[in-house]
């Protein structure tokens, strides 16, 4: 988004009141903040997008993973089950997925915790924003 200031200046070159230039002004920073609210809508929505699309290819994965391990682990158990009693083969085979499980969960939560719900160049561009507020001949 670009700015575009409300009001150009007068072109006979006449000088504004400084009620109207102080009138010019909140204004500017009022569509000021309306696109740094509008650029803050844009940036949640286009990542909420990403991740839905992402999630579905995940949920799809995960399901055919989930079909292979299956198969794998009724082959493992049936293995087993060659040099073992059946319910034995079976408990090593759930006590090996149970140890897989608890690395994964682990790993997961792990990475859970760097996400960032906030979007960050909005919350830069509105700090900078209201610094230039604050001091705007600096």
């Amino acid at each position: 988004m670009s700015y575009v200031p409300s009001r150009p200046m007068e072109a006979n070159g006449g000088e504004r009141s400084v009620g109207e230039l102080l009138s010019a002004v909140t204004s500017d920073v009022q569509t000021l903040f309306r696109q740094e609210v509008e650029l803050a809508r844009t940036e949640v929505k286009q990542e909420a997008t990403k991740a839905g699309k992402a999630a579905g290819m995940y949920g799809g994965a995960g399901f055919a993973g989930y079909m292979v391990l299956l198969f794998l682990s009724l082959a493992a158990v049936l293995g087993l089950s060659n040099v073992m009693d059946g319910g034995w083969a079976a408990l090593i085979v759930t006590a090996v997925w149970a140890v897989i499980a608890g690395v994964l969960y682990q790993r997961a939560r792990t990475r859970m915790r760097t996400v960032s719900p906030k979007p960050e160049q909005t919350v830069d561009t509105l700090k900078e924003n209201a610094q230039w507020a604050r001091h705007p001949t600096r």
